[in-house]
């Protein structure tokens, strides 16, 4: 293989989006919010067993988040499992109009 077998596409920001996911947002929302939680779990050092001590979610909400099986959980609750190991968070949500053809074409 060489250099020409090869495009350069440049995402979105949202891999759900790039490849063509209907609800894309959401799942980078999640996903952005599961990584700020595992971040502070590992800066700090915390198991999953003493994040569920410390704020009453289950160790396996943690476990789950970790392995990023993110289907059972809304927004709202990660939210709180976040503000619950840092109280001081803070979202910001940027609205603007979604236009379908910011999508790059299913690489099928």
């Amino acid at each position: 293989m060489n250099e020409s077998d090869f495009e350069l596409v440049e995402g979105s920001g949202n891999v759900f989006r790039d490849f063509g996911d209907p609800h894309a947002d959401l799942k980078q929302a999640k996903a952005v919010l599961s990584a700020r939680i595992i971040g502070l779990l590992d800066e700090r050092g915390i198991t999953v067993r003493k994040a569920g001590d410390m704020t009453g979610f289950a160790a396996a909400d943690f476990s789950r988040i970790r392995n990023a099986s993110l289907g059972r959980f809304t927004l709202d609750r990660l939210m709180k499992i976040l503000a619950a190991l840092d109280g001081s968070i803070r979202v910001t949500l940027h609205l603007g109009p979604h236009h379908a053809s910011a999508a790059p074409p299913n690489p099928r």
